[in-house]
């Protein structure tokens, strides 16, 4: 058992400032139960004050270490102070005491305490090192330094457990994100980068757009300590039945991720049980009902991409090898030869959009049985079928679109968690036939006879948005383009960006082809306009940051906003509302340009098929500079 693992940041305090040995201890032992791993405070301190009857446990040289054995304590901890003026603490020599180290031991562990005092007594033979540990004020170098000493006093050990770690690690974690490009991968180097510098073994398995990547096995669940989900859609727990886990959002995994590994060796993760089969992905009882919808959602939406950014750049570029021809408008896209095979395999490609959709939203709320249950909800909902249009061909379909497909994909989901526990109490005998015939029978008709109501609900919806948004005049449609664009940079791509984003894509289906162009116009503004302001504002940034903002351009303009996130996390109140104010301009001059995009993504390589390409561009420069401008004003002169 290391010193290290002992010792947990909330059971430190370097500016420890008691005046009597007595309020030594009682702040001591405060400091003990702020780590979590006491179950009576009272009675572990009687445990320490019987201790010290015996004899002071001030061992000289400006050390104490008071101890306790007691079945007060949860689990083996230690706290850590620092008194720099120094207090009679009664010490051997007579000296004032400097360095405290509070011990807790549960009853059951007849001579880990001793181990312990043996440990410390070991290191801090060192002055220098009891020196170092004085006049530390961060608590992350006071860990290292206790680590680095221990490596130093007992490398037999710490190769033991490098040898151990060939095969295991102490802390695992998954991070996912809803696109899977860009939050996925900074959370699982935030999370390793940080994890070596805290002396913890860590692996992390990246769910993202290509699949899962440094997947966990068998044996690294078995023996690691904790697991951290960082994500933000479901993934495969199954597999951590029985294990400490700490389920969070991505974002946490970026921003949060000392605090995620400390609490994750801490011992207090609570300990997962899965609920359902093994094909289940996730217990989502503990969620709030918010973050349940929001992932479901995100689950169905991260499946729907691939489908809306192949099939829609393929229909774009079939506008774009094609010749207007006045006397066939509608054909226009499919009048030459290339132009046609680019419509159709877009166009099918496309078509999956709302199915896939509504699938997997239903498969994350009710697994795999949910499934085909949601893509029929989306296929109907995509088709429009109707109790009119089903017994009179004569009447149109009415398209439940977008909405009705998302609305279908939770209906379906949840029918079939009913029909699971409407059909528990079967014998175990007809187990087999729920997966296979009941779920898909009931649950296909089911949806079929709800997407009868709801399409002509949704469809009027549908209608009526699409006709507002035609409607509108210059000044509405500058309006919405600096809403939406601004949206975009407000948590570059968190759920307010994708809002916005499934908002563009929404509109694509119904033929709004300029909300898209300003939800990515908006979208591409926040990494260029980093990198613009790096580049002129040099005074302003480190040349960390410099060679960061090199790499935005890259970002900037194949539309990944996360690439401003390392700026904004370190200085949102200059970052955010400088990329916001640069998005909303974007936005606005290309509503204001008129500017069209078919393509749900590309950036600067779909430029050829975006209407009025020249105006767009200069609406992306234009909104980049501003923002550029802004944060270059208001940020402050890094200081040398």
């Amino acid at each position: 058992m290391r010193i290290v693992d002992l010792l947990h940041k909330q059971g430190i305090n370097l500016n420890f400032n008691p005046n009597t040995k007595e309020q030594c201890i009682n702040e001591l032992v405060d400091l003990m139960d702020k780590t979590g791993n006491l179950n009576n405070k009272e009675e572990y301190k009687k445990a320490i004050l019987a201790r010290e009857e015996l004899s002071t446990t001030g061992i000289g040289d400006g050390i104490a270490i008071p101890h306790g054995k007691t079945s007060a304590v949860k689990k083996a901890s230690l706290a850590a102070a620092i008194c720099k003026k120094g207090v009679d603490y009664d010490a051997l020599d007579g000296q004032p005491a400097h360095l405290f180290f509070m011990i807790a031991v549960p009853d059951n562990n007849d001579n880990l305490h001793l181990e312990v005092l043996a440990r410390l007594s070991t290191i801090l033979m060192d002055e220098a090192f009891r020196t170092s540990l004085i006049d530390c004020s961060d608590k992350e170098e006071f860990l290292r330094l206790i680590d680095k000493k221990e490596m130093e006093k007992f490398p037999e050990e710490v190769k033991g457990e490098l040898e151990m770690n060939k095969s295991g690690y102490r802390v695992l974690a998954v991070t996912a994100c809803p696109t899977g490009i860009a939050h996925t991968y900074m959370a699982a180097e935030s999370l390793e980068s940080k994890g070596k510098d805290m002396g913890v073994s860590i692996k992390v398995e990246t769910n993202g757009s290509g699949g899962a990547k440094n997947v966990l096995t068998k044996e690294e669940i078995a023996n690691a300590e904790c697991i951290i989900i960082a994500a933000d859609k479901n993934v495969e727990m199954a597999r951590f039945d029985g294990k400490r886990v700490i389920k969070t959002k991505v974002a946490d995994g970026i921003h949060k991720s000392a605090q995620l590994i400390e609490e994750a060796i801490s011992g207090n993760a609570p300990i997962y049980h899965h609920a359902g089969g093994a094909d289940s992905s996730e217990d989502v009882s503990n969620e709030s009902v918010g973050r349940q919808i929001y992932k479901h959602l995100m689950n169905g939406v991260s499946h729907m991409l691939p489908f809306v950014i192949g099939g829609g750049i393929l229909i774009a570029l079939a506008f774009l090898f094609d010749t207007f021809n006045p006397a066939n408008p509608s054909g226009f896209g499919s009048g030459t030869p290339i132009a046609a095979v680019l419509m159709k395999i877009g166009g099918t490609a496309f078509g999956f959009m709302l199915p896939v959709l509504a699938g997997f939203i239903a498969m994350s709320i009710g697994d795999r049985p949910a499934l085909s249950v949601g893509f029929v909800g989306g296929a109907l909902a995509s088709a429009g079928i109707t109790f009119a249009s089903a017994f009179d061909p004569k009447v149109p379909a009415v398209s439940g679109g977008f909405l009705g497909a998302l609305l279908a994909g939770f209906i379906a989901g949840y029918l079939v968690v009913g029909l699971k526990k409407l059909f528990a109490g079967l014998p175990n005998s007809l187990e087999g036939i729920k997966p296979v015939f009941l779920y898909p029978l009931l649950g296909t008709f089911l949806i079929g006879v709800i997407m009868l109501f709801i399409n002509p609900i949704m469809g009027s919806i549908n209608t009526g948005i699409t006709g507002a948004l035609n409607s509108m005049g210059g000044t509405s449609k500058i309006l919405l383009g600096i809403v939406l664009g601004g949206m975009m940079s407000v948590d570059m791509g968190g759920p307010v960006n994708k809002a916005a984003y499934l908002f563009g894509t929404a509109s694509l289906a119904s033929g709004n082809f300029d909300i898209m162009a300003a939800v990515m116009a908006g979208g591409m503004v926040p990494p260029l306009a980093i990198a613009i302001c790096t580049t002129v504002f040099r005074n302003k940034f480190t040349e960390k940051d410099r060679q960061a903002g090199l790499v935005n351009y890259i970002m900037g303009l194949s539309f990944i906003s996360e690439g401003a996130i390392p700026f904004a996390a370190a200085d949102p109140i200059r970052v955010l509302p400088s990329c916001i104010i640069g998005s909303a301009v974007a936005g606005a001059l290309s509503m204001a340009f008129g500017c069209a995009l078919r393509a749900p993504h590309g950036g600067i390589f779909v430029i050829a098929i975006v209407t009025n390409p020249l105006q767009y561009l200069a609406a992306i420069i234009i909104g980049a500079v501003v923002g550029a401008i802004i944060l270059g004003i208001i940020k402050k002169p890094v200081q040398k």
